[in-house]
Parts: C-alpha cells; structure tokens; sequence
C-alpha cells in the first residue's frame, strides 16, 4: 500500500467533502482519465485509481473505515475487499449512472432498438366539441375546423418526384441504423444507432418532391362535418379515420376522436337513457286527479294524473325517453310530482278550504295518525 496515493487527493477534494462534491469530482477525473478518451500510457491506471478512490468514499461506510484506519481497512482480512480486488461487482457505485458518463464517450453507448424503415400509422388525436340537450337525444351534424398533415397528393408521401427518384441508402443498407463498436473497460459494446445519412428512413432522395419539398405531407386546413347520432352521451367519441396525426415512411394518417360534451337542459334531467321531469301541480289536481299535457323530448303527451297522487310522487311514461345508441330501443321518461301550495287565496278560495277543514275529521287526518306514534 506505499505507493497508493490518498484517497481525498486522488479526487482533488478535502476530508469533509460533500457527496455531491465526491460525485462531481468523480465524474470530471473520469472523464478526463477514460482509455477511450485520453489515449496516453498512463491514463489507464489513472482511471482506475479515480474509480477506486470514488468507490471507497461515496459509500458512507467505506468511508469511514477509511477515515479510521486508511488503507489497511481494505486488505486482506478486512473489512471489505479493494474495490477492484472485487471487480466492479463491489457495488460502491452510489447514484452515478455510468450509462450518463459512458454516452458521453460512445455517443450513446447502450444498444438501441432497430429503427423501423417500414410504413407507420400515426398517432391518433383528440378534440372535444359542445352540443345542445336536444341535438344530443336527436342528433345533428357539427362542422369544426381541423388542422393536419395530409399526405402529398404529388408523392403520396415517400417525398420523392418519383419511385426512380429514391434509393436504398448505401450507408445502411436500407435498415435505418449502423452498427458501432467501442472498447471499453467492460469490454466491446455494440450499439446501434440511427443512420446520419438517411436519418432512419433507409432510403435516400436524390430528386424531392416538387410539391412537398421532400417533406412527404402539406399542412392544411379543413371544414370538416361531423355527424352526430341520436342518443349519444356526453364523454362519448366519435372516431374520423385519417385526420389524425402523419404516419412515418408513408404510412397512413392516425384517426381524430371527437370527444362530445353535452350542454344540460334548463328542465329536462338525463339518466342513461331515461329523461326526468318535475312538473308542478296544485294540491286540488293532485287530490282529484286530472290529464295534463307533458312535455317530453319528442312532444307533449297526454297523461292521466291519478286521483289522491301524493307529493314527489313518480310516474312513467314508456317508451319517451332516449333512443339507445346501438340498439335504437328507447328509456323511458318519469315524471316527478311537484305539489305547490298557493301563497295567496280570494276570500271564497279561504271559505272553501275552511269547510273542507271542518268536514275532515281530525282524529283520522294523517298528521293525528303521525302524532300519536310519538305518545305511546
């Protein structure tokens, strides 16, 4: 161990270094002693010396070994073994991601996934629009302006004049990538990275386009219609194939989701495919029955109001309510019963309702039969 220089002068830094300090050190010396980098004799040993130093003193517990009994904590029938007596398996790496440090020598390092030269669909795309109560139980047509990449008509998207006018790049051999080897520390890797000359595509234009300027789409705007079906609900999508984002390599256009969002209605109340309605009636209608006109998402309907109908009291009408988006059967659409008391009555209203007062017997009214529950 004589000849093994300090730790905390190997990394130029001082005994109560941060591990941010010990971290950022690490990576300059690494960089600047790497083999693949710095070709002198000498930059191997360097580098391996930084990275012991830096193994030894991120780790917390290393380091205080270190501190406490230098050198001789590491040899034989220590603590813990050199960190390269153990090869990089040590795990004295703390949070450094030598992938970062390692691209930066390689120019990516790591194995990427084969660019595909193939046609590609594009990405879908979403837009959302707003439609009244009523044209969502009946349907209607929305015209919305849309903005897209549309293939070119001239090229149909290769971005060549012609088919002669575009070859397989040499480069590549029409795959969309190259291969690269380097030597490392670990050994060769193998990377693959992507075409600088054809940029992924596998093929070269030598004549571009006329029309798209080699680009293979123009940008345009659009008026584009879109129907709504009767019965759709709010959240539902309604898909336009091909309006969505630009395929790659040719490859057809994604499909814009039309997203629709349904304004509520002043009286009407949607609940699947059932509609609800309050409809206000006198405590006489309700006591004595009576036919109304009521209102429903396709016109008036008569109904009958059945003699004694109590307050909040439901009734059905079959068949009015929304029609099923697939199926076409239609809900139903229920009717809640709003008593109304008068706030204000003629003299003869006042007479009238005293005698039917008069006439009814408190014993068997219905507030009597609740009040003597709470006297037993």
């Amino acid at each position: 161990m004589a000849n093994k220089r300090d730790y905390y002068e190997v990394l130029g830094i001082s005994k109560s270094a941060s591990k941010d300090e010990i971290k950022s050190a690490y990576r300059k010396l690494a960089k600047q002693y790497h083999p693949d980098i710095n070709k002198s004799p000498d930059a191997p040993e360097k580098f391996k010396e930084v990275q012991e130093a830096y193994d030894v003193l991120y780790d917390d517990q290393k380091r205080a070994q270190y501190d406490q009994f230098g050198f001789a904590a590491f040899e034989q029938g220590g603590s813990n073994g050199g960190p390269f007596g153990q090869g990089f398996a040590s795990g004295g790496f703390g949070d450094v991601d030598l992938g970062d440090i390692f691209s930066s020598f390689f120019g990516g390092g790591r194995r990427r996934q084969r660019a595909s030269t193939s046609p590609s669909k594009g990405e879908d795309t979403l837009t959302r629009i707003r439609i009244s109560f009523m044209d969502a139980v009946l349907g209607t047509k929305v015209t919305i302006p849309v903005t897209y990449d549309e293939p070119c008509s001239h090229c149909h998207g290769s971005g060549a004049e012609s088919e002669s006018a575009m070859t397989t790049c040499p480069y590549c051999g029409g795959r969309g990538t190259i291969s690269a080897q380097q030597r490392t520390i670990f050994g060769v890797v193998e990377s693959e990275q992507e075409c600088p000359h054809c940029h992924g595509k596998g093929k070269i234009i030598k004549d571009p386009c006329h029309t798209c300027k080699g680009e293979g789409y123009t940008r345009v705007k659009r008026e584009l219609t879109v129907n709504i079906p009767a019965g759709i609900n709010a959240g539902q999508q309604i898909r336009v194939q091909g309006k969505g984002g630009r395929g790659s390599n040719g490859g057809p256009n994604g499909d814009l989701y039309v997203e629709v969002l349904i304004a509520p209605h002043s009286d009407f109340r949607r609940d699947g495919n059932d509609v609800h309605l309050d409809v206000p009636l006198s405590f006489v209608d309700c006591a004595l029955g009576c036919t109304i006109d009521v209102p429903t998402v396709y016109g008036d309907v008569s109904v009958k109001i059945p003699e004694g109908t109590q307050p909040d009291q439901i009734l059905k009408i079959k068949d009015h309510g929304i029609k099923d988006l697939r199926s076409g059967r239609p809900g139903n659409q229920y009717i809640h019963i709003k008593v109304m008391t008068p706030s204000k009555m003629s003299r003869s209203q006042r007479e009238l309702l005293n005698a039917f007062k008069d006439q009814t017997d408190k014993k068997d009214s219905e507030y009597a039969k609740w009040r003597s529950r709470f006297k037993k």
